[in-house]
């Protein structure tokens, strides 16, 4: 789980929230480290749930006039490396609060839990030596994790049993594994526990505030186990005693459960102990704009801010540089996202005609398969609509066309940036057409490198001779009862498809 960078550059807007209040009288709030593209839109969303918002950084301080205490976080939410979404680790009861409070940021999100969270230990088998590192098969439903030969506590080879932690997770849509580490650690936000280390220490600091931490340590009478030594966050030199008892209580805790369960030599591969929870929330397009919303009631915000930070780092600094320098009038943009300026943000950071785009079709179960890359034949700026050109080689069908799939065929799809379906026309090498495929989606978003949605199962075909049928309902009702999409989203996609159908 990577944090990124923290939201933007400071803007107007006084930004003012209780925080303190829940309106819907639950007693499940948390406090919440948020970090990243999404920081300012989360705060104010979490604030309004009654949610305590912790270890803010400057930007999100100077923004809400609201008490952001520098305690302990029960979970932590980090935007993925490549913006699509966020991670949330931490205490399991708060992961799965903050996990279904992200799920209602719009009707396309979708949330996975992570098999493989943060701090979890399992004991594993190596099954595959690369140049930097070991693959190593977790022993639970499939997950493979990445040990660094650097991470490794002696020489690693294929088929040794090692017992490892998970020091970072990795999203599921991503093509990475969580990486690895020999050496276990209770770790709980300020602090961390090591085994085997004596004294104390402040991670990556040696100044005059570090030092004062180190200091002050003896003060909190600490309870910490035998043989373990602590280590301070950087965030723990802003935060009051009472917070770093909690936290110090909070990693000794963790250390015993860790001490109880390591007690015994590896003996079948799974997980041996996992003091955390973790899980994965992907934000579609309608979910950024949502966002831009929460956002723009604090400070200002253009039209599309979180989409098209979500396009490349270049565009999110292009972003934060366009909001420090002018002041949008929100009454302009208005709430609709068809404001959103597809065309200057395409001219800027593409994609444009002539790019090979990769189409990344993701999967309601969290993974991402991508179909191929095509060249931009043609894009609109003004309808937000691109075509993609694929050549196919020979070897087996096209889905549910029942039509072969020859060398020379080409495959034409035609994308518009907020739409919840696309068609595919396929054509023999002479033209000639095989059918088309209209697959039902969540709204298409249109990125420098590559298309981004999430396929919805349930799709429209029209055959060469003009019949129209509709294909995998049953998979998109199972995808329902296993909890991986909403009613609400499976309900749209029924909708979509059948307005399709009866257009075709």
């Amino acid at each position: 789980m990577s944090g990124g960078a923290d939201d933007g550059a400071d803007g107007s807007g006084d930004g003012s929230r209780d925080g303190g209040t829940d309106d819907s009288g639950s007693d499940d709030t948390h406090s919440v480290r948020v970090r990243g593209i999404y920081s300012t839109a989360l705060t104010r969303s979490f604030l309004d749930a009654g949610h305590e918002v912790v270890q803010a950084s400057p930007p999100i301080r100077r923004r809400f006039d609201a008490e952001l205490p520098a305690s302990d976080h029960d979970a932590a939410v980090d935007t993925t490396d490549d913006r699509q979404g966020v991670g949330v680790a931490g205490d399991p009861d708060a992961v799965a609060a903050i996990r279904a409070h992200l799920l209602d940021v719009g009707v396309d999100a979708l949330a996975w839990d992570d098999p493989t969270p943060l701090g979890a230990v399992f004991d594993g088998v190596v099954t595959e030596t690369l140049g930097g590192g070991a693959v190593v098969d977790l022993g639970e439903a499939g997950a493979e994790g990445y040990l660094p030969y650097s991470n490794a506590d002696g020489h690693v080879g294929e088929d040794d049993t090692v017992r490892v932690q998970v020091l970072e997770p990795a999203a599921p849509w991503e093509d990475d594994r969580p990486v690895l580490d020999t050496r276990v650690r209770a770790m709980a936000g300020l602090a961390t526990l090591v085994p085997g280390r004596e004294g104390v220490r402040v991670s990556g600091a040696d100044d005059a505030d570090a030092r004062e931490l180190a200091g002050m340590t003896d003060l909190l009478s600490p309870d910490t186990p035998d043989g373990w030594g602590i280590e301070w966050s950087r965030d723990a030199r802003d935060a009051d005693m009472d917070a770093l008892s909690a936290a110090l209580e909070r990693a000794s805790d963790r250390a015993r459960t860790l001490d109880d369960a390591l007690d015994d030599p590896p003996t079948e591969l799974g997980r041996v102990a996992a003091p955390t929870a973790g899980a994965w929330v992907w934000f579609g397009r309608e979910c950024r704009f949502a966002l831009d919303d929460e956002r723009r009631a604090v400070t200002t915000t253009m039209p599309g801010h979180h989409r098209t930070k979500a396009a490349s780092r270049d565009a999110s600094a292009g972003v934060d540089l366009a909001e420090a320098l002018c002041q949008f009038d929100d009454a302009d943009t208005g709430d609709d996202d068809t404001d959103f300026p597809f065309g200057v943000v395409t001219e800027q950071f593409g994609p444009s005609e002539g790019d090979q785009l990769a189409i990344g079709h993701g999967k309601p179960d969290g993974r991402l398969i991508v179909l191929g890359r095509g060249e931009v034949t043609d894009l609109d700026p003004s309808d937000g609509s691109l075509t993609l050109e694929r050549r196919m080689s020979a070897g087996g069908t096209y889905d549910a066309l029942d039509a072969r799939r020859e060398s020379g065929d080409v495959a034409t799809t035609t994308f518009r940036e907020g739409r919840w379906w696309y068609p595919t026309v396929y054509r023999t090498a002479d033209g000639e057409r095989k059918g088309t495929y209209v697959n039902v989606c969540t709204p298409v978003e249109a990125f420098p490198d590559q298309i981004r949605y999430v396929d919805l199962h349930v799709d429209v075909v029209k055959h060469a001779d003009g019949r129209v049928e509709r294909v995998d309902d049953d998979e998109l009702d199972e995808a329902v009862e296993r909890g991986q999409l909403t009613e609400e989203l499976a309900e749209k996609a029924r909708s979509v498809a059948g307005a399709l159908e009866r257009a075709l």
